[in-house]
């Protein structure tokens, strides 16, 4: 039995530590844990639930504004506020950019050298690379000119010696299984990923006043000024420039990533029956086109699947919610194997540890600073795969030949969404979903702003003096990585208690007081390590559910005593 250990796995909602054991080059069980502290749940209480968008969304710079707009709402929903269309409109004009930009980077920068080896780009014929993107893509960028100075730029940065991130990938390893061609191209388009995300999030700076943490927010509505005829505002050339911004986004998404996707999944169809996982998958929905939040008007569908039965979504309630602390480093008053749903959560760190070595991580210890959330008992996943199959599953109109599209494109059928593979494919299905739907979005609010509907803003609840004594609130956001939710307890116009349910939570969480494992976790088992000191196996389907990496690994025999000490990409 070999025991490897990845930490940290990094940047969503702080450090990860991944630790496996590895029988007959098979992984047979996985501990996650969370191992940075951060506690913004107590920094928020007694302030001002205006003020709470402003510390929440600190919660993540990755994702940044989907934090600020689940505390808004949850606020909102505390107080019974309806914010006007023109809010509503912006809000979700500033998360569908949120999406389709986290997805692409994601792919390119923080996923794709899980499956592309730089090195071989060198070896890489040009023209064929040339010939190869031309057939999969009508993308103008396809020259053997283009490729070739690609290349040599490459070559450069390599004769130099100044590698960054590319200096301990696993080159060479066996798992890597696309021909040199296919690999310059896919370093090309990491290039240009890389031009395409600072542009495209300049909707932020329109919208939100800047990126990362937009600061146009408020509880009731934006801070966004509506004014067609003034330079200060909102007006016809800044619309105009969102919509040049967001023509350029649909371009590099159907004829760049989204191919890209297509094409490197072709090589990769042995990892469609790999990181099948728990087999749950819950979203709670989102984009309503209401301004009353109503789940039927929902873009991204509520649901829950369980055992991965698409005939069959259920409803969700988040009150049947509940996060343990068993093996959390965390004590709960009613005892640590109690679930407790978030208007009632604690906060109450207690940590014990591990200490080298960690031969027994997890062995009924406490081994994370994430909480285990539940729904009604079961473990589940939550991100773009839930919501896709979820979508897919009710039939949500556009969705299902999309995918039944890109199922028979790739020979595979729909059991093959219950993997790894499915994981990343879902994500280009979404963006490529939401890219086309933002244009309407920005239509509408022109729409209204031509019309003369300028309110942004409902002031009438906006004093404490007019609020109950004591209310409770929850606010819910389909953020890139999945299904996340704030909820708030105000009291005596206070924050009384706070707590935030991220997907990372969700999905990286550690086992329950029922042993059972997360989404992480359970997706680990089953997996195939060609090689312990080089463990990519395990950094796809870890990757697939988008924790961004920035890791150094570490390998230990059963002893604990380290063996190796390698760094990763």
């Amino acid at each position: 039995m070999t025991r490897i250990a990845i930490d940290p796995i990094t940047r969503i909602e702080g450090h990860l530590r991944i630790e496996v054991e590895v029988q007959g080059g098979v992984v047979t069980d996985a501990w996650s844990s969370g191992t940075m502290f951060r506690g913004i749940e107590l920094i928020l209480r007694n302030r001002d639930p205006r003020d709470a968008w402003l510390f929440a969304q600190r919660i993540c710079g990755v994702c940044t504004t989907v934090h600020a707009l689940a505390s808004v709402r949850a606020v909102e929903n505390a107080l019974k506020i309806t914010i006007p269309e023109n809010a509503r409109l912006i809000r979700d004009l500033m998360a569908g950019t949120q999406l389709v930009q986290d997805h692409v980077i994601h792919f390119y920068h923080l996923h794709a050298l899980d499956w592309v080896d730089v090195t071989l780009a060198l070896k890489a014929d040009p023209e064929k690379t040339s010939t190869l993107a031309q057939s999969i893509s009508a993308w103008p960028k396809s020259s053997r000119t283009y490729f070739k100075g690609v290349q040599d730029k490459l070559k450069t940065f390599v004769d130099s010696g100044q590698l960054g991130i590319f200096a301990n990938g696993y080159w060479g390893h066996p798992a890597y299984k696309l021909p040199p061609e296919a690999n310059l191209l896919a370093v090309a388009h990491y290039l240009e990923a890389l031009d395409f995300q600072r542009e495209f999030i300049r909707i932020h700076a329109v919208l939100g006043g800047k990126n990362p943490h937009p600061q146009s927010y408020l509880v009731g509505g934006m801070a966004t000024a509506l004014n067609p005829n003034h330079t200060a505002t909102i007006n016809a050339e800044k619309l105009g420039l969102i919509t040049k911004l967001l023509k350029q986004g649909a371009d590099f998404v159907s004829q760049v990533y989204v191919p890209d996707v297509l094409a490197i999944a072709s090589f990769y169809k042995d990892w469609a029956a790999q990181g099948t996982g728990l087999g749950n998958y819950m979203a709670y929905g989102d984009y309503a086109s209401d301004n009353q939040g109503k789940p039927e008007t929902y873009f991204f569908p509520r649901g829950l699947i369980l055992g991965r039965d698409l005939t069959k979504v259920q409803d969700v309630d988040h009150q049947q919610i509940a996060e343990y602390v068993t093996h959390s480093w965390y004590n709960y008053g009613a005892g640590d194997a109690t679930g407790l749903h978030p208007w009632n959560g604690e906060t109450k760190p207690n940590y014990t540890g591990p200490q080298p070595p960690f031969e027994l991580l997890g062995d009924g210890a406490k081994y994370s600073w994430l909480k285990a959330p539940r729904y009604q008992d079961n473990a589940v996943e939550v991100g773009p795969l839930a919501r896709v199959l979820i979508a897919y599953a009710k039939d949500k109109p556009g969705v299902k030949p999309v995918v039944d599209g890109i199922l028979k494109q790739l020979g595979v059928d729909a059991t093959a969404l219950f993997s790894t593979l499915g994981r990343v494919g879902a994500r280009a299905i979404e963006t490529q979903l939401m890219i086309n739907e933002l244009p309407k979005w920005l239509g509408q609010l022109e729409e209204n702003m031509g019309r003369g509907d300028l309110k942004i803003h409902e002031n009438s609840l906006w004093e404490p003096s007019s609020w109950p004594k004591e209310a409770q609130g929850w606010g819910s956001v389909e953020a890139p990585r999945g299904s996340l939710a704030h909820w708030v307890h105000i009291k005596d116009g206070k924050i009384e208690n706070y707590q935030a349910v991220v997907p990372s939570t969700w999905n990286a969480g550690p086992r329950d007081a029922k042993g059972q494992r997360g989404a992480y976790e359970q997706a680990l088992i089953g997996t195939p390590v060609a090689n312990p000191e080089q463990p990519v196996e395990i950094l796809r389907t870890i990757h697939s559910f988008d924790p961004c990496l920035a890791c150094a690994v570490h390998v230990v025999d059963p002893k604990g005593r380290e063996y190796a000490n390698i760094r990763v990409v």
